[in-house]
């Protein structure tokens, strides 16, 4: 009976987006380090690891991001999504500078820092990369009113 219980439990937490979110997002960053640490071992110098891992975890994360959490295959908002890492580069190097500038060691910063930019990404990515079918990306900023839910 309690095995019962916790499977829908356990079911119920994974149908929540955010919480997928995070899960995958741990997914990657396991599968990203995995992969920066291959190309070190296997000869390649720590910046060009670093850029080719990069490059290969953006990849990866779209497509993560994009099967488990929020159910599209669409190649075409890759584009969004890059735009996207971009704003949370940015968001991520002004809310280190303000830590840095308090007196914080960057490996501090970079902690209190995760979870804010881990809000921030599922935002954006719900709102501009991967919004309902129904509606266009944006369009759920611009409006406040609720929307009708078709089956």
């Amino acid at each position: 009976m309690k095995q019962c219980k916790m499977y829908k439990f356990i079911k119920r937490l994974f149908q929540n987006k955010l919480i997928r979110f995070f899960l995958v997002g741990g997914l990657n960053t396991v599968v990203n380090y995995i992969l920066f640490v291959l190309l070190i071992w296997v000869g390649i110098p720590y910046a060009w690891a670093l850029l080719i891992g990069i490059i290969l975890a953006i990849l990866f994360n779209f497509k993560t991001y994009g099967h488990l959490v929020f159910h599209t295959t669409s190649n075409r908002l890759l584009f969004r999504f890059i735009i996207v890492y971009g704003i949370l580069y940015l968001f991520n190097y002004a809310g280190l500078r303000i830590c840095l500038s308090a007196g914080l060691n960057a490996y501090i910063g970079g902690a209190i820092l995760a979870i804010p930019t881990g809000l921030l990404g599922f935002l954006l990515n719900k709102r501009f990369v991967f919004p309902k079918k129904n509606q266009p990306a944006g369009a759920a900023a611009r409006s406040h009113a609720p929307h009708k839910i078709i089956p």
